[in-house]
C-alpha cells in the first residue's frame, strides 16, 4: 500500500428508473474517478432493492459497492461529487481500516 493511502468501501444508490446505458455510464464515471486517484479493488452490482424508507418519493434503488484504496484526502472529494451527480439517491464512503 502506498504511503498515505487507506482502504475504503463506498456504496451508492442510483434511481431505479435510469436506463441501462445511463446506469453503466454512472458506474464507469465513479470507477474512473477512483482509479484516477487510487486503485479500484472490486465493483459489485447488488441490483435493484427496496429502500428502508422512501427518498424523494422513490421506494427502490440500484445499489453498487466499490472497494478501493486511495489517499486520505480523496473520500471527501468523492462524497462531494456524489452530491452533485444526477441519479444518485444516497452514498457513503467508509474507511475499512478503522475499528
Amino acid at each position: 500500500m502506498a504511503e498515505g493511502n487507506r482502504k475504503y468501501e463506498t456504496i451508492f444508490i442510483t434511481r431505479p428508473n435510469l436506463t441501462e446505458e445511463d446506469f453503466t455510464a454512472l458506474v464507469e464515471k465513479f470507477k474512473e474517478l477512483i482509479a484516477k486517484h487510487g486503485t479500484v479493488e472490486s465493483v459489485d452490482d447488488w441490483g435493484v432493492k427496496k429502500l428502508a424508507y422512501p427518498i424523494d418519493f422513490v421506494t427502490e434503488g440500484h445499489y453498487v459497492l466499490i472497494n478501493f484504496e486511495a489517499p486520505v484526502t480523496f473520500p471527501a472529494e468523492l462524497e462531494r461529487i456524489y452530491g452533485i451527480t444526477d441519479g444518485i439517491l444516497r452514498s457513503i464512503v467508509v474507511n475499512k481500516e478503522e475499528k
